[in-house]
């Protein structure tokens, strides 16, 4: 039984935020031919964001509904794991030939994001070093358990960061506005109303695999972090998969390139912080994150190294990435089921 509602309900949430968010791609195209908004910018904000919209669903859900904030934490953490190291992989399979970089853009892009991850490393652990605990907690094991409060004015930082961000990709728009008119014929009402009803469909799919996730949990005496880490990680990217697949399919490979670092800019900026500050101060588990963030910055590491080199991503080293994948989501069921214990989480009966 528990096998069926796994499989059956990880397929039908995914499904819907694969229809709703290839509805959602659709429009916002249009919105932004409507508004002659280049691509490069279309690819880092407006498609990133509307992409993204399943893991800032994830990050509201969990904690409002759920009371598990790091269930929407970790998601979001191993989605921009995917995001970096799965899907420039596959859009270099689906072309059938490597996926070309612009210099401006990566170093661009890539330099911010970097900063983005810093920015929520360095405020997670302001978390744990100003608003932790005053008593220790320790695992059976003697290990330390760091815990810190997110809160609410800490949460402003990373916004104010995503506003500036928002601020250059709006110069970048006026600057080569000339080149981008606005494209007539196209109802902006319409497609904002396409776009509101496919965040309720968002809303539903989200909501199916964080109870997939927590079934899991209860059912393998498993933390629900892990599952998030890694079931509704992957499904949640799928909209990000389908967009930067076809974008590179089509040959807008900056756009694909652009999609992916945009949307985990969002995802770190946006998406954690507007938990918090939704559900007001939050108890986050440094131990746990730690690792995690640092896989993160190794797999944009080794991301940003194969780009960098000859401004295209090959098919060998796609392999590499999506063996790195593999490696991350066999760590991660290791760990589950208590095999390993590096991030202390295994639950004990």
């Amino acid at each position: 039984m528990i096998i069926a509602f796994v499989v059956g309900g990880t397929l039908f949430g995914s499904a819907l935020l694969w229809f709703s968010c290839s509805r959602l791609e659709d429009s916002t195209h249009r919105l932004a031919q409507h508004y002659g908004i280049p691509d490069a910018v279309k690819g880092s904000v407006l498609l990133a964001i509307s992409s993204s919209m399943p893991e800032l669903v994830t990050a509201l859900l969990a904690p409002l509904a759920h009371q598990d904030f790091e269930l929407g934490l970790a998601a979001i953490i191993g989605s921009a794991i995917y995001n970096i190291l799965v899907i420039p992989a596959f859009s270099v399979y689906a072309r059938g030939r490597p996926l070309e970089a612009n210099r401006d853009l990566v170093y661009r892009e890539a330099q911010f994001y970097l900063v983005s991850v810093s920015v929520l490393m360095l405020i997670l652990s302001l978390t744990v070093i100003y608003f932790g605990p005053s008593e220790q907690t320790f695992l059976d094991d003697g290990r330390r358990i760091f815990i810190g409060n997110f809160t609410r004015p800490l949460a402003l930082f990373p916004l104010l960061l995503y506003g500036l961000y928002l601020y250059m990709q709006f110069e970048e728009v006026k600057r080569q506005r000339a080149d981008h008119p606005r494209v007539d014929g196209i109802n902006p009402w319409r497609e904002w109303g396409i776009l509101v009803l496919c965040v309720l469909v968002i809303l539903v799919g989200v909501e199916v695999l964080l109870q997939v996730a927590i079934r899991l949990g209860e059912e393998l005496n498993t933390p629900t972090f892990l599952w998030g880490m890694t079931i509704v990680a992957a499904a949640t990217s799928i909209p990000d998969t389908f967009v930067s697949v076809r974008a590179s399919v089509m040959g807008r490979t900056e756009s694909s390139v652009s999609n992916v670092l945009g949307s985990n800019v969002f995802d770190l900026l946006v998406a954690v912080p507007l938990g918090v500050m939704i559900s007001g101060a939050i108890a986050v588990n440094f131990t746990q994150i730690v690792p995690m963030m640092t896989f993160l910055v190794i797999a944009t590491v080794v991301m940003l190294v194969f780009m960098l080199r000859d401004m295209h991503l090959s098919t060998g080293e796609s392999h590499v990435m999506i063996f790195l994948y593999v490696a991350f989501g066999a760590w991660m069921v290791l760990e589950g089921f208590g095999v390993t214990d590096f991030l202390g989480v295994r639950v004990l009966p």
